[in-house]
């Protein structure tokens, strides 16, 4: 583990030559494919260290970040060419991939909780730094104060653990004579804010409408992951209360994930309306983990990675319309299968993998997360019948919307697409469709 983290420290002095933007996207690339080939056979923690290790989830998730931040230089090269600080730009993506590194790869608790929090920071650069409009301040504060306050009762928790049980290895915890009810949510709570969960989900929004390209990629792809990461790893300390407080949080996630889809409907904006998509999907997600059960963590985990490269290519998309619009709105950007009719197939294909539509890794996520949520309580059914109805309905009003209709009179020419970004979108939507043919990588223990 240590090995790629120095590979990873040492591309940072690249940083400092003008003209290396294209040279780290291929090492980034190259690290990618060696980690691959570092696949944990085993059920257990492996390649262990004093402070680093890897198991089954933290694998999945590190390639996921590793391969999402190799994405975001791809996307981004109109700051190359635009000269807008490219080399702190780079540093930024590295450091941001370091940090998610780290915190994938933690063994103890209190280094987990550092770098968890550390990731904050280049986001909060990538959104303040290269964002589009002036209320980029606003939303850098909303994600900064969202996530900072709920974590104060995280870090008390752990030393409450460490006091307790004298030890923060993760593969050592084990539910013990523990407090009660508040020890358990402050234990949980960061974790939510982070995926997020309904009632605090109104940072997310806000950060993926004003952040660039790269800051809605890496905050959909991988930091909405680190709660249900989070979750995981504390369930064997929570695991007597799980039971008794499970209702509350599954009954909560859903519910407020079929407001979000009905608040999807009604959304103007692109990108904002694949944001509180992603506020629907991590739903599932929230449901499928506080059931506690064998299938629902398995399906949480497969839907996490499947979301992380479904709803990164979709803000791909809705970046290159806007490049070519200078808007985001769906007013004003529709018709694009008159103009753009190759990058149509794309918005189709990814469209088509965001309402779980076979070949996509989605599909067998939310299978499981379905049956898994059906057999904790049958009472679930009809609001999951109306999540997956809704699911579909906004991703079809955003691609009918988006393709069809009278091209913008303001618009006088545009380019059809770039090698580049043909290539950025298949380097989406590939894995997301050829994982499903090995699936017990991600639905790891059946």
């Amino acid at each position: 583990m240590l090995s790629f983290l120095c590979f990873l420290v040492f591309l940072i002095p690249l940083c400092l030559f003008s003209n290396s933007w294209w040279l780290i996207c291929s090492l980034l690339f190259a690290v990618s494919f060696v980690y691959f080939f570092f696949f944990p056979y085993f059920f257990c923690w492996g390649n262990l260290g004093s402070f680093f290790g890897c198991d089954l989830i933290s694998y999945g998730l590190i390639l996921l970040s590793l391969w999402i931040c190799v994405l975001m230089i791809l996307a981004s090269e109109s700051i190359f060419r635009s000269g807008y600080f490219p080399g702190f730009f780079v540093f930024v993506v590295i450091f941001l991939t370091i940090m998610l590194y780290c915190t994938f790869s933690s063994v103890g608790l209190l280094s987990f909780y550092i770098f968890f929090e550390s990731s904050l920071i280049p986001t909060l650069f990538l959104i303040l730094g290269w964002g589009y409009q002036p209320e980029r301040v606003q939303a850098g504060i909303y994600l900064l104060f969202y996530t900072l306050l709920a974590s104060l009762p995280l870090l008390v928790g752990i030393l409450y653990i460490y006091n307790s049980s004298g030890s923060l290895c993760l593969y050592l915890l084990c539910g013990g004579g523990f407090a009660g009810g508040l020890f358990y949510v402050c234990m949980i709570f960061a974790f939510l804010v982070s995926m997020p969960m309904f009632m605090v989900h109104l940072w997310l929004p806000k950060a993926h409408v004003e952040a660039p390209v790269s800051g809605s990629m890496i905050l959909a792809g991988v930091l909405l992951k680190l709660g249900g990461y989070g979750l995981l790893r504390v369930f064997p300390v929570l695991f007597k209360f799980g039971f008794g407080f499970g209702f509350v949080w599954v009954a909560l996630s859903l519910v407020g994930g079929l407001f979000v889809s009905l608040v999807c409907m009604r959304q103007t904006d692109l990108k904002s309306l694949i944001a509180y998509s992603s506020v629907a999907h991590m739903s599932m997600v929230i449901g499928g983990i506080m059931t506690l059960s064998y299938w629902g963590v398995c399906s949480s985990f497969a839907l996490m990675v499947a979301h992380g490269l479904c709803s990164s290519g979709l803000f791909c998309l809705s970046n290159i319309s806007y490049e070519r619009f200078g808007s985001r709105s769906l007013l004003i950007s529709s018709g694009l299968i008159n103009l753009m009719p190759s990058m149509t197939m794309w918005w189709f294909l990814l469209s088509a993998c965001n309402m779980a539509a076979p070949p996509s890794l989605n599909l067998l996520g939310e299978i499981g997360l379905l049956s898994s949520l059906v057999s904790w309580s049958w009472c679930l059914m009809l609001v999951l019948v109306l999540l997956s109805f809704f699911s579909a309905a906004y991703t079809l009003y955003l691609y009918s919307y988006s393709q069809h209709g009278s091209v913008y009179s303001g618009l006088y020419s545009c380019s059809l697409g770039y090698v580049r970004e043909f290539l950025l979108l298949f380097l989406h939507w590939f894995p997301l469709n050829l994982i499903i043919l090995k699936v017990d990588v991600t639905v790891f223990w059946v």
